[in-house]
């Protein structure tokens, strides 16, 4: 699978972030969030483990209940099932890989 920026097709997931699916293989799924400066994402937990970079922006990510200040450049890992939330300081831009893919995240 190959997508150009410009196909790229984004939706809002909450109020303040955006998510679009970039491209997906059998096994992964690779996704841009754009978050609006002040938007959280509330603790959830899904069984897809997830592996980011922040590629702009400044967020405090909370992952099973330790707060991480993440800046440009810096990258995580958050296994199944591991309660996570985000909030952005800034307005930021973060691409994360699942596995298995998210069927939800399908365009």
């Amino acid at each position: 699978m190959f997508k150009k920026e410009d196909q790229l097709t984004e939706r809002e997931m909450i109020a303040g972030v955006k998510m679009g699916t970039m491209v997906h293989g059998e096994k992964t799924l690779m996704a841009r969030f754009t978050l609006t400066g002040g938007s959280v994402i509330p603790a959830h937990e899904h069984p897809h483990e997830q592996t980011g970079l922040l590629v702009s922006g400044r967020i405090v990510l909370t992952i099973d209940g330790v707060d991480h200040n993440v800046a440009p450049g810096d990258s995580w890992c958050i296994g199944s099932d591991v309660p996570h939330a985000a909030k952005a300081l800034e307005d930021s831009v973060a691409v994360e890989v699942f596995s298995p893919v998210r069927e939800d995240y399908l365009d």
